[in-house]
């Protein structure tokens, strides 16, 4: 198979790899003068971590596997501080690496603990499903959970690269690949709407990774957060578009307790950030429409409790896109058009969400 590489420019550019068997290109992006390779990696799945280490072992780095909770669990100041620990007994210097090897949760953790520890190392992220892939491994934006919020701890720091192996996504298991979709699907939405044409051409294909679309969807959806994160790395203005669907979502999670998969919180997101811009009078109704019966054709949710609004509503406060006491929403003016709603009014937002809830 072919290898697809998709540029990301910036103050630090560096390529994300798509294709199969790309682990090899690992050692060349780790470069020269590193010593000690630290593979951040969830602790029941080793056999992941074992294609990336065989490769940076033989080429003479000393790796250091470093297994972390699964899923959000990992994203925690606790396991960041073991982490930071573990480099120290294992004597990293500022010229060393660290790989992070596996779902979103723990890239965006390895790339924290790259970010922070001797104040940045370098960091190759090998995301290994569909939802890392996509987006979490993409743009350098890492961070961990707090009990207050998600993502709300966190840093800039761009990797030296991505190596995106399709392979690995045979084994990712169908709920987890579905979630993923919602990411390629809201790319769609906000950016790129042949996205949306590809899925709706065969949604069951869609949610496999052998579907006939599989590749273009991912590197189309790569693309999109290539080119947003590319000219603004630390979401100062363009790339708080990536955030659409998010501002609900992220609560969704937090009551969860994150039990719920982002991309199933973020579907929900979308249909509330969808009905939000209808009801704020900047898309028609036909475009909600599309939302809803093509995420649920995919299989993901699109709607959530109605008993559970006063707790979202106090999370939402303090989504990260809020500036002061006002709030921010990303919300579309069309298709692949994407605008703000600044402060709306309490009684829109609950409007919206009952549209969610019914």
């Amino acid at each position: 198979m072919t290898v697809t590489r998709i540029p990301v420019k910036g103050e630090r550019p560096y390529d994300v790899v798509v294709g199969t068997g790309v682990l090899g290109e690992l050692p060349s992006l780790l470069g020269e003068g590193v010593r000690t390779v630290a593979v951040v990696h969830p602790e029941s799945l080793p056999e992941i971590a074992r294609p990336v280490c065989g490769p940076v072992e033989r080429a003479g780095f000393q790796v250091v596997a470093l297994p972390v909770p699964d899923g959000e669990r990992a994203k925690t100041a606790e396991v960041a501080a073991g982490l930071w620990s573990q480099f120290g007994r294992h004597g990293m210097t500022r010229s060393d690496a660290v790989v992070g090897v596996g779902g979103g949760a723990t890239t965006d953790l390895a790339g924290f603990v790259a970010a922070t520890w001797l104040r940045g190392v370098k960091v190759v992220q090998v995301p290994t499903t569909l939802l890392a892939m996509v987006d979490a491994a993409v743009g350098g934006k890492t961070g961990i959970n707090t009990p207050e919020g998600k993502n709300l701890v966190g840093s800039f720091h761009p990797p030296a690269g991505v190596l995106c192996d399709l392979a690995t996504l045979v084994s990712v298991p169908r709920d987890d690949y579905v979630g993923g979709l919602a990411e390629v699907i809201k790319g769609g939405f906000i950016a790129d709407p042949a996205i949306l044409t590809l899925i709706e051409d065969d949604p069951q294909g869609a949610r496999t990774p052998e579907g006939r679309h599989t590749r273009e969807l991912i590197e189309r959806k790569i693309q999109v957060k290539a080119d947003v994160v590319g000219a603004d790395l630390r979401e100062s203005g363009l790339r708080e578009i990536l955030n659409y669907g998010h501002t609900l979502g992220h609560a969704i999670e937090r009551v969860e307790d994150y039990t719920i998969r982002h991309g199933e919180a973020v579907a929900i997101g979308m249909v509330f950030a969808a009905e939000l811009s209808r009801l704020s009078g900047r898309i028609g109704a036909d475009l909600v429409d599309r939302t809803r019966s093509i995420l649920t054709s995919v299989g993901l949710p699109t709607a959530y409790r109605a008993e559970a609004w006063p707790a979202l509503r106090d999370h939402m406060r303090l989504d990260k896109k809020n500036r002061g006491a006002r709030q921010r929403f990303v919300v579309l003016d069309g298709l692949a058009e994407v605008g703000r709603l600044e402060d709306p009014p309490e009684e829109l937002l609950e409007a919206a969400y009952a549209e969610v809830s019914r």
